[in-house]
């Protein structure tokens, strides 16, 4: 059972701070009066009389009362000695800010020891750390912070929350016009991890969105109570999950895994939580704008305007990487941009207004009010800005005051965007900030702000999702099933097999062949990559090719199944599942039979799963053009494909702890109304 999460509201939003040791905690004394923190602040050291004009005291036992927070910055033995203290004292958490607990357990034999005795030291009061820097809360302007910040006093902003200290420095410093309301590190987790952190400033009232920068999941179920708070309280959270990494199985007997790396896995996790995920630092930045103004997006529906048509080609471009839709304009938005912008300008989106109407606000506000009614998610204009130390920026106010007036009267979501960051002025983006239209520092980074909005807008409108499913594997080795045992397994379960008989010797596939009727497929059992081995044989039509086919594989094989051949597919699937060590068995869908990996085209499903999301999964590779009937071909039967996997999916669930490996490679679809068909199986279970 996981245990409650213990309270962090103390500690972040504290009334009053107790700092132990020498220069960082001077620091954070001169940080909290700079910023104007208005409850006590008591200094603790063994030797000073006063440090700022504030009283020192010796111990935790001569404080006033226990304090909300504590910043410990002593060495590590000394540490744990003052946590125990501040537990006893009845004091709300502490930052440990000492290095050379299990972090540095490789280093350090005692490492991890000296880590365990500061979780029982602590108790039940909550600490951050250690290794870490602690916080900033320019909410109240309370910091356990012993170093510079770029940040000003905010009434409402994002919190961002991370594992590295120094990134968490360099955020602070960014000049993009971000209200930051919370900068957090979390260090090496020992007791709280990043998603409880993320789960306490929610419940602030002057939070509006929350970024992760995560370099490992702490806890899937904190994970997930992060995620259902966020949908309930309306706040999306972000993140930029780092440490892609090869395939979580680094020897396997099938193609499943080397589809499902742990990275790939990691993004399926949080789709189905309906956590934002992006790529870089600017990225998260940039999206957590867009998040703080106006939420999840409705869509992926976007406009884009700019007065020259190199960045309308650069915007309409950079879409082509994104799960974004520049759609084409309605009917009823052509004339009304016709009459703003003139004939010489092609009505298109993305639009080049050309510099017909540059400099005249009035003109321009129709124009981009015209777009702005025509109902996309976001509307972005393309706008670079001069040097302000160099040129004069007054047209350019000018479009920026336009495009405030369109989003005002039309309502519109809308934002602007500079092809180089550089080219958006601090001041800009705060003026363009408080009007509620949104600054984007690049053009790759705004459409990746507009995928990774629409997608929590996507998630937030499906149900949730069910708990994952978490099993622990039974104890044992795994052993690998033959193929015409998994299938008989899987058949019991309600996936489509090939009739099949299995045979110890050449003689009696013959047998088994004619029994089945001609053309059948025959199969060396114990061999994991057949098609390799030579180990399979297709579409034999008579006794003498069967004879043929079973001696040639008899050095390999150590039995025969053969089977009925199946008709023609329309097109060849894989469905398999693995074991990942984060998320648990998940399962894999993907191009199959011998483009599994040439194409590099799967699906990650984790599980639970629904028959929506798997047909969702399988309209999204690059191979369902071939069951949509690609060049005039047959569609396939996408319907029975999706029982097909349905199934699956409920026999991994039922054998979750078990369960090693599956692989189901190909499916056969066939056309529509004939089925799917599992033409090869493995599964590798613990006995």
């Amino acid at each position: 059972m996981t245990p409650t999460p213990r309270s962090l509201d103390r500690l972040i939003r504290p009334r009053s701070l107790a700092v132990f040791g020498g220069k960082e905690a001077r620091r954070i004394i001169e940080q909290c009066d700079k910023m104007g923190f208005v409850g006590q602040i008591w200094p603790v050291h063994p030797r000073e009389e006063e440090i700022l004009g504030r009283r020192c005291y010796r111990s935790v036992a001569d404080l006033p009362e226990a304090p909300d927070a504590s910043f410990v910055g002593v060495n590590r033995a000394l540490t744990i000695e003052i946590i125990r203290d501040l537990a006893t004292r009845g004091a709300g958490g502490a930052v440990c800010y000492a290095s050379g607990f299990r972090e540095a357990a490789s280093e350090l034999a005692d490492g991890s020891d000296l880590q365990e005795a500061l979780i029982a030291a602590a108790g039940d009061m909550p600490i951050v750390g250690p290794n870490c820097y602690g916080f900033i809360n320019m909410l109240d302007g309370a910091l356990l912070w012993p170093d510079q910040h770029g940040m000003l006093r905010v009434e409402r902003g994002v919190a961002v929350l991370t594992q590295s200290s120094n990134i968490a420095c360099n955020i602070s410093m960014q000049k993009r016009g971000l209200p930051l309301a919370y900068i957090m590190t979390a260090g090496n987790q020992a007791q709280t991890g990043l998603s409880d952190i993320a789960c306490a400033v929610l419940e602030d009232p002057r939070v509006t969105a929350v970024g992760l920068h995560i370099e490992g999941f702490d806890s899937i179920e904190a994970l997930e109570r992060l995620a259902t708070r966020a949908r309930e309280l309306r706040k999306p959270v972000v993140t930029l999950k780092v440490g892609k990494s090869e395939a979580a199985q680094a020897a396997t007997v099938s193609h499943t895994a080397s589809l499902a790396g742990n990275d790939r896995v990691s993004s399926a996790l949080l789709a189905r939580l309906g956590i934002g995920r992006v790529d870089t630092l600017p990225e998260l930045l940039e999206t957590l704008k867009l998040l703080h103004l106006h939420g999840p997006l409705p869509s992926a529906d976007i406009s884009s305007m700019s007065c020259s048509g190199g960045e309308a080609s650069l915007m309409a471009d950079a879409g082509v990487r994104r799960r974004v839709n520049f759609r084409a304009l309605r009917k009823e938005q052509r004339q009304p941009l016709r009459e703003s912008l003139g004939e010489m300008v092609t009505i298109a989106n993305p639009l080049d207004y050309h510099t017909f109407v540059w400099g005249n606000r009035e003109k321009q506000t129709a124009a981009f009010a015209a777009m702005m009614r025509g109902g996309y998610a976001l509307n972005l204009i393309v706008l670079d800005f001069p040097r302000l130390d160099r040129c004069d920026a007054a047209d350019w106010v000018t479009t920026c005051e336009a495009v405030i007036d369109a989003a005002n009267a039309t309502g519109a979501v809308a934002g602007i965007v500079a092809s180089l960051g550089e080219n958006m002025p601090e001041e800009t983006a705060l003026s363009l900030m408080a009007a509620d239209v949104a600054p984007f520092f690049g053009i790759d980074e705004a459409l990746a702000a507009a995928e990774t909005a629409a997608a929590i807008g996507a998630a937030w409108a499906r149900a949730a999702a069910p708990p994952l499913l978490q099993v622990r594997p039974d104890a044992g080795d795994a052993v690998t099933l033959t193929e015409a045992e998994a299938k008989s397994e899987l058949s019991a379960s309600g996936v489509a097999v090939p009739n099949g008989i299995t045979a110890a010797t050449a003689e009696q596939a013959v047998d088994a062949a004619e029994t089945l009727g001609f053309p059948v497929v025959l199969k060396g059992l114990g061999v994991a990559h057949k098609t390799e081995a030579g180990a399979v044989k297709l579409n034999l039509a008579s006794r003498d090719e069967v004879l043929a086919a079973a001696q040639d594989m008899a050095s390999v094989a150590s039995g025969y199944l053969v089977e009925k051949m199946i008709a023609k597919p329309v097109a060849e699937l894989i469905v398999g599942a693995m074991r990942d060590p984060v998320a648990g068995p998940v399962l894999t869908i993907g191009a199959g039979g011998i483009l599994v990996e040439l194409m590099e085209d799967s699906a990650i499903l984790t599980l639970p799963t629904t028959e929506e999301a798997i047909g969702e999964a399988i309209a999204g590779l690059k191979s369902h053009k071939l069951l949509d009937g690609y060049r005039g071909g047959p569609k396939g039967d996408v319907a029975a494909l999706i029982r097909t996997v349905a199934a699956v999916a409920s026999y991994v669930v039922a054998n979750a702890s078990k369960l090693e490996e599956l692989d189901i490679n190909p499916i056969m679809v066939l056309p529509e109304g004939q089925g799917a068909v599992a033409a090869d199986a493995l599964i590798r279970r613990r006995k």
